[in-house]
Parts: C-alpha cells; structure tokens; sequence
C-alpha cells in the first residue's frame, strides 16, 4: 500500500474510532462452528460500542468451501431438494437475497485450512455466487485459527505428508493459505487467526500446557490447568450412554477465545477500536480481556500496514 494510502487508511480507522456515531452492520457469515464461535459475542460488543449488528449465520459443522458450494448447487439443481437448504429452509441464493447484507464472509474448514490446494475452486465458486446475488456486499475473508499446542493433531501426528506436526507449522500453512486466497479475490481478511497466534505465543499471557496431567490415569472432576487457554482443551463430558468420560477438544474456541475472536471482529466490521470496550463475558478476568482486546486490536491493525 501506497504511503498517502495507508495514511488515510490509517487516520480513517482512528478517527472512526473515537467518532461515536451510531452504525448498524448486517452480516451474513458463510461458515461453520468455527464462524460461530468467533462471532458469539459480537452483538454484545456491538451493543456496547451502541451500534447494531444484524446476522445471519449459516453453520454447518466442519463445513469447507466444497460444502457450502456443493449445498448451494443442489439447491439450484432442485430448490425442493433439502440437501440444498439450511435449518432457516432457505438455500443458498434466498439468503443472500434476504437483506441488504453490508457483509458476507467465507472460510474454510479448519481441518484443511493449511492446504491452499483444498481452497479452489470452491472458494472462487462461492464468491462469484456471492457477487451474483448479493452485489452490494463487501466480501470478507474469514481467517480461522490454529489449534491448541496439546491437541492430538500434534501430540499424535498422523504423519501424512504436509500435515502440520505442530501448532505453529498449522498457523504458519493457514495464514499463507488465506493471505492467497484474499488476494486472488482482492478481498479482506477478519485476522482471527493472526489474533490467536499472538496471544498464543504471548510470552505472559500465552498457554502453557500442563505437563503434570496425567489423562489416562485422571479421575473426574480432576482438569489440568488451563489458565489463558483460547480453547475448550480438556474436559469430562456425558455420553449417550450416560458415562461421564474426559475427552480433549483442541480445536473450538472457549469464552476466552470467542472473546478475542469477537473483538477481531468487531474492529473489522464497525472500524474502531475493541480496546477499552465495557462489554467482557461474565467470569472473564479483567486484565486477560484487556490483554484480549489488545491482541485483537495489534492483529487488526498489522492488515492495514
């Protein structure tokens, strides 16, 4: 970016910052639970920040861009077909026909997201989708995130050619990924994932995996420290059967995580800043959301460099 551009861009993202004028954004997310979690609370920073935040989710579990193209495809194919609908029972096209959305992000599933040749060409198909029937809208590029250092995809590598074996080699693969992707559709990217990687590697506030835990010799209600985790990690959990058993999810974001993923949002979105927000979930420590706010603000405003 130009010098006298990213000055204005700059100066533009400020002043919107301490400018109070009411906004009201309409969102349509094209994702999974992972586009869930990262805009859990978004309405309530939204709230706070006294705008309003109109959104219509479109989660599919583990869903990529294949699946969210291939639903959209069916549904043209035969607009009857409940293959091609969502739990609204709309398809596709009928939702983004449903407002004037301002936005419409898409993602890929987390699992594939460090492998860009998983990207196309559903990914292209979605946004030409997206610019037929939705024209007035910003597409925006969901960045989703790496999983936790102790998840299994790491401590039990499969060993599959271009697997990431750690945490840093998935951010590493996941963020060269969207960076192509964005630019091929000269689109802008949500930098959740660029959020948790900095609070992940955070050298306070970053998590530290407890080394003392024992799962397989572990008796409920028995945890390991978790403290500043941006995720759910370890945790007991009723099956079907009614056995309690422990199970690790590495994967989804907790409230610290949904935090800072909202935040990343909401400066993308509304274009001011989450620091200093009076909106923090119950039970979450002040100085760690400060720290959260902050994150997500650094993230933010490196895309705009």
């Amino acid at each position: 970016m130009k010098a006298p551009a990213l000055l204005f861009t700059l100066l533009l993202f400020c002043v919107s910052s301490f400018a109070g004028e009411a906004k009201t954004v309409k969102l349509l997310t094209i994702g999974n639970s992972f586009s869930a979690n990262a805009t859990h609370y978004l309405g309530d920073l939204a709230k706070a920040g006294g705008h309003k935040l109109v959104h219509q989710p479109l989660v599919i579990g583990g869903a990529s861009f294949q699946v969210h193209a291939e639903k959209a495809q069916k549904h043209e194919a035969d607009p009857k077909d409940k293959a091609g609908l969502y739990t609204s029972s709309r398809g596709l096209k009928e939702n983004l026909e449903l407002d004037q959305w301002d936005y419409v992000t898409i993602q890929q599933a987390s699992i594939k997201s460090h492998d860009f040749t998983t990207y196309q060409p559903h990914a292209g198909w979605l946004r030409d989708y997206v610019a037929t029937y939705a024209p007035q809208a910003r597409l925006l590029v969901h960045e989703t995130w790496e999983y936790r250092k102790d998840d299994p995809r790491f401590t039990k590598p499969s060993g599959k050619e271009g697997e990431p074996k750690t945490q840093d080699e998935m951010y590493t693969g996941l963020h060269a990924a969207y960076d192509k992707i964005a630019a091929e559709f000269h689109a802008r990217i949500i930098p959740t994932g660029d959020a948790f990687h900095l609070a992940d590697t955070d050298a306070k506030w970053g998590y530290q995996t407890d080394t003392s835990f024992d799962p397989k010799a572990a008796k409920q209600p028995a945890l390991p420290n978790q403290t500043h985790s941006l995720h759910v990690g370890w945790l007991w959990k009723k099956q079907k059967d009614g056995k309690t058993t422990l199970g690790m999810d590495g994967h989804h974001a907790n409230m610290a995580g949904e935090y800072l993923g909202a935040c990343v949002w909401y400066e993308v979105l509304f274009g001011e800043s989450a620091v200093g927000s009076t909106f923090v979930p119950k039970g979450l420590d002040a100085d760690y959301a400060r720290f959260l706010q902050e994150t997500a603000h650094r993230a933010v405003a490196a895309r705009l460099k």
